[in-house]
């Protein structure tokens, strides 16, 4: 149970996002409910998925370009068999058979050389049916056409990928099998493609069955409320329960402490002089708090000047 924070409607809260929705739509839904217009997210979900989806809301809708780079952490079910043309299960059946007529088992041995391959460094060319934009338009836009738009690979970076279906996999029912693997990847990284790829390194077509993020950064789904919870606590006036504060939102950052004189210098955007700390890079954001532990602002570490230039300020709600 998180400590409550009553300073105003600002901070964060975390939603279990239910499949069927956008992550806009969520975010309507949650402008709705909470009478706050400023709300946005940190990192987009597809429909089908489910999971962590975290809200901004307020002027600490500021912060988000400090969380939209952090790591993720799914859960998904790999579909073995057959692709489809979405990457997901929503989409249309594209055959595909196995490596032979007699060989539809794959070992686990097999199973873990294909994650292997597939971790750390790699580099992905983001489906076609993605919210990534190209000349000012969204892939799935063009997709819909019919139209296919050439795509640049981008790399990424799988921490951590693992199955958690023991054992070997037999193709039965309609020619496929599920595989469920837990990830742990970069910001940006198309958990769709994932599935097609390792498919292609066990020589069958593959897509993903289900998917839910599980963390965002140092959010996770045991922080994570429904929209119908959320609904529950506005209409008793109890949002306060699960409003993470601004500094709470972004707890990832080191942080200086800061006094009454500093913090006024702060809040009209004039840099703050610091004593050099060898554990800060030149260039790193640092949480900048007053002297109850309020979050004023972000700055910015400049090394050879020995200064904390303002990026972002937060008002008073």
């Amino acid at each position: 149970m998180k400590t409550e924070y009553n300073a105003g409607m600002q901070g964060a809260i975390v939603i279990d996002k239910p499949a069927g929705l956008t992550s806009h739509e969520v975010v309507a839904r949650a402008r709705k409910i909470i009478g706050e217009r400023r709300i946005g997210h940190t990192g987009t979900l597809d429909p089908f998925a489910t999971g962590v989806l975290v809200l901004l809301i307020g002027p600490a809708t500021r912060l988000g370009q400090f969380l939209s780079g952090a790591e993720k952490e799914y859960q998904a079910v790999f579909r073995l068999g057959f692709a489809t043309d979405t990457g997901d299960s929503t989409g249309t059946r594209i055959e595909s058979r196995a490596r032979t007529e007699d060989s539809q088992k794959f070992t686990k041995e097999e199973i873990e050389a294909a994650l292997a391959a597939l971790r750390g460094e790699i580099r992905q060319t983001p489906p076609m049916y993605s919210a990534k934009k190209i000349g000012g338009r969204k892939l799935y836009e063009f997709a819909r056409e019919g139209v296919e738009v050439e795509r640049a690979a981008v790399a990424v970076n799988i921490i951590e990928f693992e199955a958690l279906t023991p054992g070997d996999l037999v193709l039965e029912k309609e020619g496929a099998a599920d595989l469920t693997v837990r990830v742990v990847c970069s910001a940006g990284t198309y958990i769709r493609t994932l599935a097609e790829d390792f498919g292609k390194q066990l020589g069958i077509g593959a897509h993903v069955g289900e998917l839910r993020r599980t963390r965002a950064g140092s959010f996770t789904a045991e922080q994570s409320i429904t929209l119908e919870r959320l609904a529950e606590l506005a209409q008793n006036g109890a949002l306060a329960q699960v409003l993470f504060s601004p500094d709470e939102t972004i707890s990832h950052l080191a942080f200086v402490q800061l006094s009454d004189s500093e913090a006024n210098r702060i809040r009209h955007g004039i840099d703050l002089k610091v004593v050099e700390t060898d554990s800060w890079r030149d260039g790193q954001f640092l949480r900048l708090r007053d002297k109850t532990g309020n979050l004023i602002g972000v700055g910015k570490y400049s090394k050879s000047e020995s200064i904390v230039h303002p990026q972002v300020v937060i008002g008073e709600g």
